[in-house]
């Protein structure tokens, strides 16, 4: 029988972990669930959190495209519902965030970026040759394929996270492929 992880509140978190979940309240009007189980590790959430928010070359967009195909591969049930709702918020229609998911999109430069993602993450790190040059052919560069990795590590992180714990959905569920 899996362990039964149980969502922390603010007084059972440390105090700095308690700042975090006031500042992500300030902000978001709520502590997501994932980033509350984060707080299990006194230095996990500020961690994470640093990781997740530092500069990078791709766009928020571009970030979202990828966020959606590494989730759908590695079966995240919260992350395709948080990142459904944040594709939505950065102009994404329900038909593009599908298409994400299906490692694709009419958009050409998306489509070699979400190929790629798709590849390396089904193939833990590893792409076919062909897929590489598809993506530097539609202008990404070597910068590019770097902080695609970052993006594609820091998403795996939180899908592996929310598939051991199991931790309830706090977004609207994203619809089935």
């Amino acid at each position: 029988m899996k362990k039964q992880f149980l969502i922390p509140t603010r007084e059972e978190v440390t105090p700095t972990n308690q700042a975090i979940f006031d500042n992500l309240k300030k902000a978001l009007g709520f502590v997501p669930n994932l980033y509350a189980t984060i707080a299990y590790s006194d230095a996990g959430l500020a961690r994470y959190l640093a990781y997740q928010n530092a500069k990078a070359t791709l766009t928020n967009k571009e970030k979202e495209a990828v966020n959606l195909i590494v989730s759908e591969v590695n079966g995240c049930s919260y992350c395709l519902s948080a990142h459904t709702v944040i594709g939505k918020m950065n102009g994404f229609t329900d038909e593009q965030i599908l298409d994400f998911r299906r490692g694709k999109s009419e958009n050409p430069k998306l489509n070699a970026l979400v190929q790629l993602a798709d590849d390396i993450t089904r193939n833990r790190g590893n792409a076919a040759n062909e897929t590489v040059n598809n993506f530097y052919a539609n202008g990404y560069t070597n910068e590019n394929l770097v902080d695609l990795i970052l993006q594609i590590s820091d998403k795996t992180a939180m899908n592996y996270l929310h598939n051991l714990t199991d931790i309830a959905v706090d977004f609207p569920l994203a619809p089935a492929l």
